[in-house]
């Protein structure tokens, strides 16, 4: 997530060259892309981790360090 980033929250999902953003409420793809396997990966961890994601979103929306979401085990 960046600092006063454009709406809807979304967050930023890197995997080697490819770059994807993903909308946490719909976690559709909202730009970009990943590979398919990269890509649901990426989507279940965000289902984990919705609530987190959306206090992070809030955080950084006001310029606050949004924390860190452990990651997929």
């Amino acid at each position: 997530m960046y600092f006063d980033d454009h709406s809807p929250p979304h967050f930023h999902a890197f995997y080697a060259e490819y770059e994807a953003v993903i909308g946490i409420e719909s976690l559709a793809v909202l730009k970009g892309e990943l590979p398919p396997r990269a890509l649901g990966l990426t989507t279940e961890w965000a289902q984990i981790h919705r609530e987190e994601l959306r206090i992070a979103w809030r955080k950084a929306s006001s310029f606050e360090h949004p924390g860190k979401i452990d990651p997929l085990v």
